[in-house]
C-alpha cells in the first residue's frame, strides 16, 4: 500500500510539473506575440507607441500617444528583456530613443501633456492642452525602472523624473491631488482623487517617495465613502482608526461572504493595475495585498452567479470605442458589467490565482478572441462579438504581469531598489484593512 501511493505521489508531482511548464510556456508565447505589437507600432525614430490599433477589416493605427502608452513602451521592453524577447542591447537602445524624444517635447512643470502625435512628439493641441495626475505617475514610473535597470538611462531618466513636479498638482487644502490641470485655461480641475483603492494609489505613492507631498496625503483619501453616504452602491461596515496621527474610516464592502475595500468602479484594473509597480502582496499583506486577491475572488464569483463563461470585468475597447466595465456590487459607484470580458484582467490576476487565470484564458480562447499581436481586447459573452483591436495599454498591463509572474517580480523589484521606491515602504506595511 505504501509503494502505491508513493507511485502516486509521484505522478501526482510528475504531471504539476508538466502542467507548470506548460503554463510557463504559453505565457512565454504570449508575452513574445504582445511585444510584436509594440515593436510593429512604435515609431522607430521617436521610439512613442500608437494609443490603438484596429483590425478588424484592416489596419486602422492612431496617430496618437499618451504618457501611460509610453510607460507601458518602456515597461513592455524592460519585460521583453527580462523575458528574452530581445537583447539588452536591444531593449536599452530601444528605451534610449524614447527618452531622447521625451527630452524634447513639451512639458508643464515637468508633467506631459495627455496627447501626443508619434511621428514627432509634437502636442495634439486639438484635444485639449490637460496634465493628467495619473497619466504622469506611470511615466515617472516607468522611468525609474528603466533606470534602475539599464545602468547606462540611469542618468538621462532619474534627470526627466526630477523635473516631474506633483507639488504642482497638490491640494494643499485637502491633501488630495486635483485630477488634472487645463494649461489652455488655466484652470485646475473641480474634482480631487479621493478613493484610495484606485490605479491613482500608485501615484500618490511615488510623489510622497520624490518628496513631492507629504505622508499624510496617504492618510487623507477616503477607502470608503462613510456610511452616512447613501448613495454609495453599499453602506459600508468599518471603525474609525488613526495612522501617524490622522483618523480616517476603516471601512469595507461585501459580497458573497467576501469582504473587501472597494474601488469606484469595480474593475479589475482601477484595483490591481497599481500592483504591477508596487509591491503590495509582500509589503501589505493585511491591506492593500490582501484586498487585491479579494477582488480577484469576487469577480470569479461573480462571473459564476451570474452565469458567464468567463471572468475579468475591466475598462476596454469596443466595437464601437471604448467602455467601462465592473462588477456593480464591488464599486462605490459601480460600472455595469454588460458581460464584456477583457483579457488584461485575467492576468492581472497572475499572482493571485494563477491556475484559476490559466483556466480563464483557455475558455476565452473560444471566442475567437487570440491574434498577431496576442489577445484581442475584449468579448461579449453574451453576443460572443470580439472587439479586435489592441490599446497600448492593456498590452502593456499583459506584459508587466506576465514578467512579474514569471521572473519573481522583476518589475516590482526594479521599482523598490530605488530610494522613490523604498522610502514610503511603511506606508504599506502598517495598514489593516480590517477584512481577516
Amino acid at each position: 500500500m505504501k509503494k502505491v501511493f508513493i507511485l502516486f505521489f509521484a505522478v501526482f508531482l510528475i504531471g504539476c510539473e508538466s502542467s507548470e511548464k506548460k503554463h510557463e510556456e504559453e505565457l512565454n508565447t504570449v508575452a513574445k506575440d504582445t511585444y510584436a505589437f509594440f515593436e510593429e507600432f512604435t515609431d522607430q525614430k521617436t521610439g512613442l507607441t500608437s494609443d490603438r490599433v484596429d483590425v478588424r477589416d484592416h489596419i486602422d493605427k492612431a496617430g496618437h500617444t499618451s504618457p501611460t502608452n509610453i510607460a507601458m513602451y518602456i515597461l513592455s521592453t524592460v519585460s521583453a528583456v527580462d523575458l528574452d524577447v530581445i537583447s539588452r542591447e536591444e531593449g536599452q537602445e530601444k528605451i534610449a530613443a524614447t527618452l531622447d524624444t521625451l527630452q524634447e517635447m513639451d512639458t508643464w512643470n515637468g508633467l506631459y501633456y495627455n496627447w501626443y502625435y508619434i511621428n514627432s512628439g509634437e502636442i495634439m493641441s486639438d484635444w485639449g492642452q490637460f496634465i493628467s495626475m495619473v497619466d504622469n505617475g506611470w511615466l515617472t514610473a516607468s522611468l525609474i525602472i528603466a533606470g534602475e535597470y539599464f545602468d547606462g538611462l540611469n542618468a538621462q531618466s532619474s534627470d526627466l523624473v526630477d523635473k516631474m513636479n506633483y507639488r504642482s498638482l497638490y491640494d494643499e487644502d485637502h491633501d488630495l491631488f486635483r485630477g488634472g490641470y487645463d494649461v489652455a485655461e488655466q484652470k485646475m480641475t473641480d474634482h480631487h482623487y479621493g478613493t484610495f483603492y484606485s490605479e491613482t494609489r500608485m501615484t500618490s505613492y511615488l510623489a510622497i517617495g520624490k518628496g513631492d507631498v507629504p505622508e499624510k496625503h496617504w492618510w487623507a483619501m477616503n477607502r470608503t465613502q462613510l456610511p452616512s453616504d447613501t448613495w454609495q452602491s453599499q453602506i459600508p461596515e468599518g471603525e474609525k482608526v488613526t495612522y501617524d496621527g490622522t483618523e480616517l474610516y476603516q471601512g469595507h464592502y461585501e459580497y458573497e461572504d467576501i469582504t473587501f475595500v472597494p474601488s469606484w468602479g469595480g474593475s479589475m484594473f482601477e484595483g490591481l493595475m497599481p500592483a504591477l509597480i508596487l509591491d503590495e502582496i509582500q509589503l501589505a499583506e493585511k491591506g492593500l495585498g490582501l484586498n487585491n486577491a479579494r477582488h480577484v475572488e469576487a469577480q470569479i464569483k461573480y462571473a459564476e452567479i451570474n452565469d458567464l463563461n468567463a471572468w475579468g470585468l475591466s475598462p476596454a475597447a469596443t466595437l464601437n470605442g471604448y467602455s467601462e466595465f465592473g462588477v456593480p456590487e464591488m464599486g462605490i459607484s459601480g460600472y455595469e458589467s454588460q458581460s464584456t470580458v477583457t483579457p488584461h484582467a485575467s492576468f492581472l490576476a497572475l499572482d493571485y490565482d494563477s491556475d484559476a487565470v490559466m483556466s480563464n484564458l483557455k475558455k476565452l480562447r473560444e471566442y475567437d478572441i487570440y491574434g498577431e499581436y496576442g489577445y484581442y481586447d475584449s468579448v461579449n459573452l453574451k453576443t460572443e462579438t470580439v472587439a479586435q483591436s489592441y490599446l497600448a495599454l492593456d498590452q502593456g498591463m499583459i506584459m508587466l504581469a506576465i514578467a512579474n509572474y514569471l521572473n519573481d517580480g522583476v518589475i516590482r523589484e526594479s521599482f523598490h531598489n530605488t530610494e522613490i521606491g523604498s522610502n514610503p515602504e511603511h506606508l504599506l506595511k502598517k495598514e489593516d484593512f480590517l477584512i481577516n
